[in-house]
């Protein structure tokens, strides 16, 4: 027998999950991916609406971040995108498929098993929650306050996110989700839309609760520009913001490949700081918004296995 493969969990939705999943998978690890299933935009939020099942659409870019090569016509097919004019515009093969499979399965998590396998994934793809969910913000506007529910809604509208909660508040997180979190050796978070994609996970009672409770050490990787759901928070910002959703949970070290990271290295150190991290800054970019994979596997690695905990 070897040494043990170190577990780690990486928690978001969408793009930034991605990435993150991306840069995992060229580590010699044992990797669950928990998403957000808040989605409620584009094909996924026209699926939701007509059928009782959870929003695949960020569920499969789990999926193909983390296929294996050998099976990239099959993840190819899975992100093929239907184009014309009529019902089936807009939708990705793989989120109809992931329907079919959600459908035929009582639980999620043997649904997203058989994609899996489908996809040969170096990952388990696992739902912070079997009922699909909706993310309510309130935007500071003027003097007022407006709120804004649907996870779509709340990335593009304008204004300063103040606060933001899940619906239902107290939705019971996925069982097998929180048995791997508790045995995790490490907890990623981000990169990743930081209110409906990073954050939710820290708004689910339970699911929080567990994380809190996980002996685990925990990674927050900041974005590299800003999104407009967080238009005008600084670096520093964006760890204040996930502080006060993290009551009892504590960061060990913040990754930032942020250009802005050196221009204001002060204010982010002090953020840092007070969620009891360390700051790491990498040159992590491999244009203004996306990360260089190979430069987030090494940070990672260098951490997650070679520190070792």
């Amino acid at each position: 027998m070897g040494p043990r493969m170190v577990k780690v969990v990486a928690f978001g939705g969408g793009r930034g999950l991605s990435a993150s999943l991306r840069a995992l998978t060229r580590l010699d690890i044992d990797l669950t991916a928990v998403v957000t299933v808040a989605d409620d935009g584009g094909s996924s939020g026209q699926i939701r609406s007509s059928r009782p099942v959870l929003p695949p659409g960020d569920l499969r870019k789990a999926l193909v971040a983390t296929a294996d090569p050998v099976r990239a016509d099959a993840a190819d097919l899975f992100s093929h995108r239907f184009g014309g004019d009529d019902f089936l515009t807009g939708h990705p093969v793989g989120n109809v498929i992931l329907t079919a499979l959600l459908e035929r399965s009582a639980n999620p998590v043997a649904a997203l098993a058989e994609a899996g396998d489908l996809l040969g994934c170096r990952a388990r793809i696992f739902p912070m929650s079997n009922r699909p969910l909706d993310i309510e913000a309130d935007l500071a506007e003027g003097d007022g306050v407006r709120t804004i529910v649907g996870q779509h809604d709340v990335a593009v509208a304008d204004g300063h996110v103040t606060e933001v909660r899940l619906l239902p508040a107290n939705a019971p997180a996925c069982p097998e989700t929180l048995a791997t979190v508790a045995e995790a050796d490490w907890h990623v978070f981000g990169p990743g839309s930081w209110f409906t994609s990073v954050i939710p996970h820290l708004l689910l009672p339970e699911l929080r609760d567990a994380i809190a409770a996980a002996p685990a050490r925990r990674v927050v990787v900041l974005n590299l520009a800003e999104e407009k759901e967080t238009d005008g928070l600084t670096l520093a910002g964006h760890l204040d913001a996930l502080g006060r959703y993290a009551e009892g949970v504590r960061f060990h070290y913040v990754i930032s490949g942020d250009t802005r990271t050196l221009a204001e290295p002060e204010s982010l150190n002090s953020a840092a700081q007070s969620l009891q991290a360390e700051l790491v800054p990498a040159d992590l970019a491999a244009d203004a918004v996306t990360h260089d994979v190979a430069a987030l596997a090494a940070v990672l690695g260098n951490l997650l296995v070679e520190d070792g905990g």
